[in-house]
């Protein structure tokens, strides 16, 4: 595929009319100079409609209509994480550039499978770890790097919600993946992101109902033995941060994996005679992320090595399912 003219805007096609689309990464993609949503596709004409309402394009009956669009350079696919992979598949296939919720998919086979479907074809496929394009981890790692801490010897992080409505598809294996991969995601990318991509399972504790599971707690390791220990669910009070403990302090951040575009984090850090807070910029992750995609559509990047951390997630997720001891409500 011809990549764009860098003077005219990527023209965006998107499947599915999900919350995250409407509330976050369209309006994102709509402030962006060198973006620009072309139609919405959704399997009910009237979510299609009240989607290009607003957002000023076309309202698409179907999928495979949206992506048999000749005016359609690249494709958002904001769908539950177990439809992720073949409609990405056939959006690559399709020769769309494609930008897809996170997870990439809902296993290290269908990943590995995507990644080189992208780098076959000449195509951009990005992850939307929007979290991870935020300038405070960035920061973070700077003050790890230069000692503020000491030596690292452990990570923690925590991404809890409060339940969904019954029904929600999170509550449906089949559909929506249950707690692994709509909120341990998020922990585990934070603890790829400081520990480094060798990290294995240690051992896992999840809670299911129905099927699904709600909530866990996994440990894991680096070859050195530096431990991740993380906890996630969506049966909890609102909670998302992490602290990272070294040999001679520990530092931590609330608000890490959501925070709105206008907040300000504080980055904690304690020492045995030491207390300090540190203000960081705010910053819209969402924007970040945006930018980032369209720049390597708009310089034909292609897919190189930045999912190789989106395969190992799903990787280790393949092995807390498979080691995990389970508690059946």
């Amino acid at each position: 595929m011809t990549p764009p003219d860098s003077r005219t805007p990527v023209r965006f096609g998107v499947l599915g009319c999900a919350d995250i689309a409407w509330r976050r990464t369209l309006p994102a993609l709509c402030a962006n100079p060198d973006a620009t949503p072309v139609a919405i596709a959704s399997r009910t004409p009237q979510k299609a409609q009240r989607f290009a309402d607003r957002f000023g394009c076309a309202a698409v009956h179907g999928y495979d209509a949206l992506l048999a669009r000749p005016d359609i350079d690249a494709v958002y696919v904001p769908l539950p994480a177990m439809l992720l992979a073949p409609w990405v598949t056939r959006a690559l296939e399709a020769g769309k550039h494609v930008f897809a919720e996170k997870p990439l998919s809902a296993s290290r086979a269908e990943s590995e499978a995507l990644v080189r479907l992208a780098r076959e074809r000449g195509l951009v496929l990005r992850e939307n770890a929007m979290f991870l394009h935020h300038s405070q981890h960035a920061r973070v790692a700077d003050l790890v790097a230069d000692g503020a801490i000491g030596e690292l010897r452990g990570f923690r992080s925590a991404f809890t919600i409060p339940p969904k409505p019954d029904g929600d598809i999170r509550y449906q294996p089949e559909v929506g993946g249950g707690a692994l991969l709509d909120v341990a995601v998020y922990p585990l990318r934070a603890a790829l992101y400081f520990l480094g991509p060798e990290l294995t399972v240690v051992g896992a504790t999840l809670r299911r109902r129905q099927g699904a599971v709600l909530s866990g707690s996994v440990l894991l390791t680096t070859p050195s033995g530096i431990p991740a220990q993380l906890s996630f669910g969506m049966e909890h009070s609102y909670r998302t941060d992490y602290e990272i403990l070294g040999s001679t302090g520990r530092l931590n951040l609330d608000r890490v994996f959501t925070p709105p575009a206008s907040w300000q984090p504080v980055v904690r850090v304690e020492r045995q005679d030491h207390r300090e807070e540190i203000v960081l910029p705010a910053d819209d992750q969402f924007a970040r992320v945006i930018d980032d995609f369209v720049g390597a559509v708009v310089r034909d990047a292609g897919t190189g090595s930045e999912l190789d951390a989106s395969v190992r997630l799903v990787g280790l997720i393949d092995d807390m399912a498979r080691q995990a001891v389970y508690a059946d409500r």
